[in-house]
């Protein structure tokens, strides 16, 4: 494995440990929305350390920059995901409390890249 310098960033591995926990709890959602909403909160949360390793690849502030909000928005993208999962009782405030926390603090850290 490549020791590439997004390796290096504490958002890309605290955007691991997300993604991590989201496999977790999305484990125990109904096997009928393994292609729906499972899938989507998946694909979001991959999302974000996807961007942040392709945006610490980029040459230019700029362009960095626009990964880094991409993968902000993934964060938000997820948020109101699991606010869909929590409404329709797949899953428990107990259950996403820290990947609340966990979104809340790479959210921050990434507002402070941009």
């Amino acid at each position: 494995m490549l020791i590439l310098s997004h390796k290096k960033l504490i958002v890309y591995r605290k955007s691991i440990e997300l993604v991590t926990e989201i496999y977790r709890l999305t484990g125990s959602m109904p096997e009928d929305e393994k292609f729906g909403l499972t899938g989507q909160i998946r694909k979001s949360s991959v999302s974000v350390p996807s961007n942040i390793a392709e945006g610490a690849s980029r040459k230019s502030e700029k362009d960095r920059k626009w990964f880094y909000q991409i993968a902000r928005s993934s964060l938000v993208e997820l948020d109101t995901q699991i606010i869909l999962a929590l409404n329709l009782g797949y899953l428990t405030s107990e259950q996403t409390e820290n990947t609340g926390k966990m979104i809340n603090e790479i959210f921050a850290i990434l507002s402070k890249m941009v």
